[in-house]
């Protein structure tokens, strides 16, 4: 199976299965990563799936992601937040530049799994944070209400496409059983990412 169509598989999969309730105070966002989604569209066979959880007791924020068959070397992935309106337009960068803590680069295909602390300043775009209300407690919060409103994206920039080769339109899970499906779902993915990569091409 290719991995494009395990990504779509894997998100209808989660509308329908339920496997156990998220924490009450914990927000899943979820989109699969597409080259359609950037704003222009960008033409890559690049493809993921990601999912952002936000846990307001620990105010901490989980960002998974599997991708592959990206056309260029991967050069930074972050959350840019808030559009003006929801899943359209470009914005600048909400979390930490120039990329992920720890995010590989110079990569057409991975996975990255890295949980923030949104206490501290570090975790956010100096400028964001100066944009909304100049504490992290408001950055914090201006961050979860544009996620919660589709006014977030999650992008990877790679050497094709420097402004963003696939994006994830972020939105929240609508129910919360679904959301551990998808966590499983990328845990399940990295093996058959690293098969791919062995095929000669």
């Amino acid at each position: 199976m290719k991995l494009g169509t395990m990504f779509t598989a894997l998100t209808a999969a989660a509308s329908m299965l339920a496997w156990h309730s998220a924490g009450a105070h914990e927000v899943v966002y979820t989109a699969n990563l597409l080259g359609l989604s950037e704003s222009p569209p960008v033409a890559t066979t690049g493809n993921g799936v990601g999912m952002v959880t936000v846990d307001f007791d620990l105010v901490t924020m989980r960002v998974q992601m599997s991708f592959a068959d990206l056309l260029g070397q991967t050069t930074a992935a972050h959350i840019h937040c808030c559009t003006t309106d929801p899943f359209s337009g470009n914005v600048g960068v909400a979390t930490q530049l120039p990329s992920f803590t720890g995010f590989p680069l110079g990569i057409s295909a991975g996975t990255y799994d890295q949980t923030f602390d949104m206490s501290l300043a570090s975790s956010y775009n100096p400028a964001f944070i100066t944009a909304n209300g100049g504490t992290v407690s408001t950055a914090f919060s201006a961050l979860a209400a544009g996620l919660d409103s589709g006014r977030g994206y999650l992008n990877i920039h790679t050497s094709f496409a420097p402004g963003g080769e696939i994006r994830a339109l972020l939105a929240p899970v609508p129910e919360p059983e679904t959301w551990a499906m998808l966590a499983a779902g990328l845990a399940m993915l990295a093996p058959a990412m690293r098969r791919s990569q062995r095929q000669p091409t």
